[in-house]
């Protein structure tokens, strides 16, 4: 790869890094002589001096109580970097059921999914079908980076010698590409991290759904786009264990929340133990203990924020609460003062995102409930709202 093209490339990822990042101090900062920082990171990458800056470690209480760590703005553009050269690979390798972090992916196509097997598994409810759920404890916190990084390069390789015997040239430098690989993957979060916040925001925090108690050489941040691929990549090789060895047709994952169905429950309830073994003995992972359920198809089942039944699907009731909650917080806004422009746009930003995915299933009556009983009226003067109540637009 000669300079001309990694220049380029990062150019590219800074402007994916800075979409839905406006505005936020680091990418500000960064933005002020933009030209000037990507050539000085090309030169660091170049010269194998790059290293990635100090975190910013803090916890977000909705949907549910996480851990952050937020990488600086310039990290996040070698993320974009990163990925940009690793995702047309590894999509290859992914099974079609795996839904994060994808092109075409996502959790309305996982819902879909669900959806179909729930309806082809008992052959359109003529017969019986059981589905079972599970959930590895503490994900990301226990992900081994060692075994991570042989993983993704394993897959790299595997690639490398594809294209070697079919005369196809590699896009990208891979000394290059291993560089940044073992930059982002062996950085430990924790170390010399910035605390926003106190230390009571940790309370209640399990210690498994942590980085500052993670063992030694475990943990991936959350929040980081490499890691989201990596958490697909972590579990690939289970994926296909799932549907070969095991045959299980009905089998779909989203990062650690999976599912498998099949119309004998004595087959699940077998493969539990052997689930739990292979999760433990490939990568010293843990199905959560309270968190493994199986359901007759007709009771439906829970999945990615929607209740999946026969003939139905509903939105979750934490969907609807994360609604009413946002509403709420809106309303105090237009209590106190007018509105500026920037508040308007979060407004209607916040808003949209709710109802883009509520307008995915039968929620027009919720909608239109919600907004004209529990949203301020001074809100409605202020902004539109269009498409049977499913998107508010500026006026």
């Amino acid at each position: 790869m000669d300079n001309t093209q990694l220049i380029a490339d990062l150019f590219r990822a800074y402007y994916n890094a800075r979409q839905n990042k406006r505005n936020t101090i680091n990418q500000l900062k960064f933005e002020l002589n933009f030209e000037r920082e990507i050539f000085k990171l090309h030169n660091e990458i170049e010269t194998r001096s790059y290293k990635p800056s100090r975190e910013i470690a803090f916890i977000v209480n909705r949907p549910i109580k996480r851990e952050i760590f937020a990488a600086d703005f310039r990290d996040r553009v070698v993320h974009h970097l990163l990925f940009g050269y690793l995702e047309p690979i590894i999509e290859k390798y992914l099974i079609y059921d795996c839904y994060s972090c994808r092109k075409g992916k996502g959790t309305s196509i996982g819902i879909q999914r669900a959806a179909k097997f729930l309806r082809s598994c008992p052959e359109n409810y003529k017969k019986d079908c059981y589905i079972m759920q599970m959930d590895i404890s503490g994900y990301f916190m226990s992900i081994n980076r060692e075994l991570l990084y042989h993983k993704v390069t394993g897959m790299l390789e595997t690639e490398y010698q594809k294209c070697a015997l079919s005369g196809k040239v590699i896009q990208f430098d891979i000394g290059l590409v291993d560089f940044l690989l073992q930059r982002t993957i062996f950085r430990n979060p924790v170390d010399n991290c910035i605390i926003k916040g106190s230390a009571s925001d940790w309370g209640g925090l399990p210690a498994n759904k942590s980085l500052f108690y993670s063992s030694q050489g475990c943990g991936l941040p959350i929040g980081n786009l490499t890691s989201q691929l990596f958490g697909n990549i972590f579990l690939n090789d289970f994926d296909h264990w799932m549907k070969k060895k095991l045959g299980f047709k009905y089998y779909g994952r989203y990062v650690d929340d999976f599912f498998v169905m099949h119309h004998d429950k004595t087959r699940l309830l077998a493969a539990l133990p052997e689930i739990t073994a292979y999760l433990k003995e490939s990568g010293q992972l843990t199905l959560h203990p309270n968190k493994t359920k199986i359901n007759h198809y007709e009771s439906g089942f829970l999945f990615l924020g929607a209740y999946i039944k026969p003939y139905r699907i509903y939105i979750a009731n934490r969907i609807k609460g994360s609604f009413y909650q946002s509403l709420e917080k809106h309303n105090k806004v237009i209590r106190n003062h007018e509105p500026d422009d920037e508040e308007k746009d979060r407004f209607i930003s916040s808003m949209n995102s709710y109802l883009g995915i509520m307008k995915c299933y039968k929620t027009y009556t919720i909608r239109k409930q919600m907004i004209r009983n529990r949203l301020s009226a001074r809100w409605l003067d202020l902004v539109g709202i269009k498409e049977n109540y499913g998107k508010f637009v500026a006026l």
